[in-house]
C-alpha cells in the first residue's frame, strides 16, 4: 500500500480524468489569467513612477538619470526612501504576523502566505525601483502570482499538495509574464521556486506560464528583452567558459552569503524608516557619478552585451553595483535578486573578457558579458536549465552560442553548489530549514518510486 505522503504525491491531476482535475485545471487557468494582468499593470505602473521621478520614457532609466541634476538625483532617492521607510511600518501595522517568502512558503507553510502583505510590498518594491533603488522589478509580479495562486488554491479548496504546486506555478509565471518568458517562467518555477523537475508537475507550470505570458502581451511589448547580435561560435569561447567557470562559481557564492547576510540584518521597528533613507541617500549622492547604479541593472546588461562600456567603467561597477544592491536589500528596500544578479554576471563577464581578448583575441566582447551573465544567474538560482532558457528567450536569438552557455551554466553551478547549497531565493533559511528541505525532497523522490512501484 502507497504510504500517507505518497498519497499526495497523486493530488496532482495528471489527465483531464483524475479525480479534482476540473478544480485544479480551473485554478491553473485562473491563476495564469491574473497573474499575468497583474504583471502588466505593475510593468505599467513601474513605466509610471519612472517618467514622474525621471521624466524618461519607457523603463530606460539610465538615459534619464543621466540627464538629471544632482538635485534630481538627491531628491527623488530620499524621497524613495521615505515612502520605502513608511510603507514598510505601515504593511507592519495592518497585516499580523511576519512576511513570510515565496521560497518560505511553498516548502514550510504549503503555499500559505499573508496576502496583503505580499501584495502591499510588492506594490512597494515597483515604487522602489521605478525612483531608482537598485533592486529587481521581477519580484512584484512573482510575489502577484504567488498570491493569486493561494487565493485559488483556498476558493477550489485543493490540496496543500496542489497548493504548493501552483503557488511555485504562479512565481514563475509572474516571471515570465514580466519579462515576456513563457518558457523559462515554467521551468523557474519547477527547477528554483519548487525544487523539482517531476513530470507530474510540468503541465501545469507550462499552462500558467504561458497563458500569463500571453495576457500580459495585450499590454506589453512582445519583443525581446536584451537586443544583441548573433555571436559566433569559437573555440576560444569554449576553453574561456572552462576557464573561467571556477571564478563565476566562487563569485556566485559570495553573492549568496552577502544576500544572506543583507536579508539576516534587514532593520526592525523604527529602523525600517531610518535605514531605507541613509542607504537611499547614498545611493543618491553615488548615482551621481555612476548612474548606472540606479534601477535593476537591465540597462547596463544591454550595454555590457553590446559592447558598449569601457573597461574603467566595468571595474568600478563591478564593485559598486552589487554593493548598491546588497545594501538595498539590508536596509529593507523590497524587490527582486533576478536582474540584479544578471547584471553582477555581465559585468564579471566583460571584465574576464577583456583580459581574455589580450591573450586571445577574436571573441566579440558581448558574448563574454552573455557567457557571465548565464553563469552567475544559473550558479546563485541553482538553476542552470532555467538559467539558460531565460537567457535564450530573453535575447531571442538563434542557437549559435548556446553550446558555451551550457558549458558555463553547468560547470559554475556544479562548483558553486558542491560549497553553498543556498540559493539567492533561499539565503534566509536556517540551516536546520535547508536540511529540512533536503529531507522532503528525499523523501518526495522515495514516494515516486513507491507509487510507480505499486502501480500495475
Amino acid at each position: 500500500m502507497p504510504t500517507p505522503v505518497a498519497k499526495n504525491g497523486e493530488n496532482i491531476p495528471t489527465t483531464l480524468a483524475s479525480p479534482g482535475a476540473l478544480r485544479f485545471w480551473l485554478a491553473v487557468c485562473l491563476i495564469g489569467t491574473t497573474t499575468g494582468l497583474a504583471a502588466a499593470a505593475l510593468t505599467r505602473l513601474l513605466e509610471v513612477v519612472q517618467h514622474i521621478a525621471w521624466h524618461g520614457s519607457g523603463t530606460n532609466i539610465l538615459a534619464a538619470a543621466k540627464q538629471a541634476s544632482m538635485p534630481r538625483h538627491l531628491g527623488v532617492l530620499l524621497a524613495a526612501a521615505i515612502l520605502t521607510g513608511a510603507g514598510q511600518l505601515l504593511l507592519k501595522q495592518l497585516s499580523s504576523g511576519n512576511g513570510i517568502d515565496t521560497t518560505s512558503a511553498i516548502w514550510f507553510y504549503a503555499g500559505r502566505m499573508p496576502a496583503l502583505r505580499t501584495l502591499g510590498s510588492a506594490v512597494l518594491s515597483i515604487f522602489a525601483v521605478g525612483m531608482g533603488a537598485s533592486m529587481g522589478r521581477e519580484g512584484a509580479p512573482k510575489q502577484a502570482g504567488a498570491v493569486f495562486a493561494n487565493l485559488f488554491a483556498d476558493v477550489g479548496k485543493l490540496s496543500d499538495e496542489q497548493r504548493r504546486l501552483l503557488v511555485a506555478c504562479g512565481a514563475g509565471a509572474g516571471m515570465g509574464a514580466a519579462y515576456g518568458v513563457p518558457l523559462g517562467g515554467a521551468l523557474f518555477a519547477l527547477e528554483v521556486m519548487r525544487g523539482k523537475l517531476a513530470l507530474r508537475f510540468v503541465l501545469p507550470a507550462l499552462v500558467t506560464s504561458l497563458i500569463a505570458t500571453g495576457v500580459s502581451w495585450m499590454a506589453l511589448p512582445n519583443a525581446p528583452t536584451y537586443i544583441i547580435p548573433s555571436f559566433p561560435l569559437s573555440t576560444s569561447v569554449i576553453v574561456w567558459s572552462i576557464v573561467t567557470a571556477p571564478i563565476f562559481a566562487f563569485g556566485s557564492i559570495l553573492y549568496v552569503w552577502l544576500v544572506r547576510w543583507a536579508d539576516r540584518g534587514k532593520p526592525l521597528g523604527w529602523q525600517r524608516f531610518i535605514a531605507p533613507v541613509i542607504i537611499l541617500g547614498l545611493l543618491g549622492f553615488a548615482s551621481t557619478r555612476f548612474p548606472e547604479l540606479l534601477g535593476n541593472g537591465k540597462d547596463l546588461s544591454q550595454l555590457l552585451f553590446a559592447n558598449q562600456v569601457g573597461i574603467g567603467l566595468i571595474l568600478a561597477l563591478l564593485l559598486l553595483k552589487p554593493l548598491a544592491t546588497i545594501l538595498c536589500m539590508r536596509s529593507g528596500v523590497p524587490g527582486g535578486l533576478f536582474t540584479p544578479s544578471l547584471t553582477f554576471g555581465a559585468l564579471l563577464g566583460a571584465g574576464l573578457g577583456q583580459a581574455w581578448s589580450t591573450l586571445w583575441p577574436g571573441v566579440p566582447p558581448g558574448l563574454f558579458a552573455l557567457l557571465g551573465a548565464c553563469a552567475v544567474l544559473s550558479a546563485t538560482t541553482q538553476g542552470p536549465i532555467s538559467a539558460v532558457v531565460l537567457v535564450m528567450e530573453l535575447t531571442g536569438r538563434d542557437r549559435s552560442f548556446v553550446l558555451p552557455l551550457i558549458l558555463i551554466a553547468a560547470l559554475s553551478t556544479l562548483i558553486s553548489r558542491s560549497v553553498e547549497k543556498r540559493s539567492i531565493y533561499d539565503a534566509r533559511l536556517s540551516d536546520d530549514q535547508i536540511a529540512l528541505r533536503q529531507q522532503m525532497r528525499e523523501q518526495e523522490s522515495n514516494d515516486i518510486g513507491i507509487l510507480q512501484s505499486t502501480t500495475p
